[in-house]
């Protein structure tokens, strides 16, 4: 018996080294090669027949539409957008077959009812990640410094973003500094004991 060796598959790949970023609307990426493929990903996803070249045309137009208008800035967000669009297709396919079905089989639409309910939970966690992403999703605290003198209280409001926000709120930065003691001795004063004047 001959064994066979196994060879490696060499590629040669040629990357643009001045890519002009004509499709960046559509996915983010600066590299069209990029932008086509997964835009072409994107619409092979939706839940229509693609042997009918009518149909399939007019979903292209329209996801394609919808993806430029939300604007993708980098090849992240091209994904992220892509992926909102293919959930909330399944959502809306989901819901339609569900309605679909007639009264007697209730389990079906149930269970077609369930998955939309998924595919929007989905579509609702995704359109979020845009935001975090271009950091519009920070954390703001607001820290109040409250300095009482004798007549008089000044308050500061601070408001901290980003790094400094998550550092105070996870409170690992640095820990409160200890009050000043009382340089007078302040009496107490039992319950039901007035204060001698």
């Amino acid at each position: 018996m001959s064994k066979k060796r196994a060879t490696k598959r060499i590629r040669k790949i040629a990357l643009d080294p001045n890519p002009k970023g004509n499709l960046k609307a559509l996915a983010g990426a600066e590299h069209d090669d990029w932008s086509n493929w997964l835009g072409s990903r994107t619409t092979e996803a939706l839940p229509v027949n693609q042997n009918d070249e009518e149909s399939a045309i007019q979903a292209t137009v329209a996801v394609y539409s919808g993806i430029i208008d939300m604007k993708p800035d980098d090849p992240i967000e091209g994904i992220l957008v892509s992926q909102i669009m293919a959930a909330n297709q399944a959502s809306l396919s989901m819901y339609g077959r569900a309605w679909a079905l007639p009264t007697e089989h209730f389990e079906a639409r149930m269970k077609y009812l369930a998955l939309a309910d998924k595919a929007a939970r989905t579509v609702s966690i995704l359109t979020e990640r845009p935001d975090h992403h271009r950091g519009r999703g920070q954390q703001h605290i607001t820290v109040k410094h409250v300095t009482v003198n004798a007549d008089q209280a000044v308050v500061a409001d601070q408001i901290v973003r980003g790094k400094e926000a998550a550092l105070l709120a996870s409170g690992i930065e640095k820990p409160m500094e200890s009050l000043e003691p009382h340089k007078e001795a302040v009496p107490a004063i039992a319950k039901g004991q007035r204060r001698s004047e």
